[in-house]
């Protein structure tokens, strides 16, 4: 199994083709869509060099999967899906995450909120099969209700719930975040062997290093700065909880909830041809 990372500078974030090498079987985690809040601006230039590496490779991409519904950027699902054929999945507790935003945006109670803009649901203890990959779904709830990690063979796609060890965590303080569940969440992927791999979902290079996406569960037990093998949970939640307080809400968290909790669409074209986002005023002061 191979696995090829794109890195997005703008957001910080790493999109992954893991594929068979020998049967050409394939998924893709977390794709971004390229959006520019200066000019409001939607472009597809990273999707592109993905579907340009899949073609070149002649993969046959099954699912395109997000981790969760991000935050700080745009999910590239619809691209994908209409240009690759593939399938859109999310995990299976998404309506949490929907029916918060359908109201704090004002989506309308036409919006659905059963997770039925993808295809497919993950659920925990039913793996989904990718041609000659097997796809397993975690629960990692935390950083939002409705984490999902990916097992794959020996590779583990963490999205935000765990970054590099030198930067520790997810941030637990978005609507139906939990300090204390991402803990236990970070438990359950410690459970699993040392040597396996672990493919965050984002890097910021602390300290000016070279940026990174790769680690193992071993790694990570013994040098994640936030949470080690033998972190009490009081001092992680505790620490989780006062390091939240001094952070900002994502520059993009409207328009990206607003097209992610719709599985990627944008928003329908008004009466004049044009689309719009809803940017609801003062809500975190």
């Amino acid at each position: 199994m191979k696995i090829k990372g794109f890195f997005d500078e703008a957001t910080n974030t790493v999109t992954y083709v893991v594929f068979d090498s020998d049967t050409r079987d394939a998924v893709i985690i977390d794709p971004v869509l390229d959006f520019d809040p200066v000019w409001i601006d939607v472009h597809e230039t990273g999707l592109n060099k993905v579907v340009a590496f899949v073609r070149a490779n002649d993969l046959k991409v099954h699912y395109v999967l997000d981790t969760h519904a991000h935050a700080d950027h745009m999910s590239g699902f619809q691209k994908l899906a209409s240009e690759l054929g593939a399938k859109i999945g999310i995990g299976a507790n998404i309506g949490q995450v929907q029916a918060v935003f359908r109201d704090l945006l004002d989506l309308g109670d036409g919006f659905k909120t059963d997770g039925s803009q993808w295809d497919v649901l993950v659920k925990e203890g039913q793996p989904l099969k990718a041609g000659s990959l097997t796809l397993e779904g975690i629960e990692t709830p935390g950083h939002t209700p409705a984490c999902m990690t990916y097992k794959i063979r020996d590779a583990v796609f963490v999205g935000d719930s765990m970054f590099m060890p030198d930067f520790g965590t997810g941030r637990c303080d978005f609507p139906g975040g939990s300090a204390e569940q991402l803990f236990d969440s970070i438990q359950k992927l410690y459970a699993l062997p040392d040597e396996t791999r672990v493919f965050v979902g984002h890097d910021y290079g602390p300290g000016g290093r070279d940026i990174a996406w790769e680690t193992t569960i071993g790694d990570a037990k013994r040098d994640n700065i936030q949470v080690k093998a033998d972190t009490p949970k009081e001092d992680f939640v505790k620490w989780r909880a006062a390091r939240d307080a001094t952070l900002e809400p994502p520059r993009l968290i409207f328009p990206s909830l607003q097209v992610n909790a719709n599985a990627g669409k944008l928003p329908a074209p008004h009466g004049n041809g044009r689309s719009y986002l809803n940017l609801p005023l003062n809500v975190f002061r």
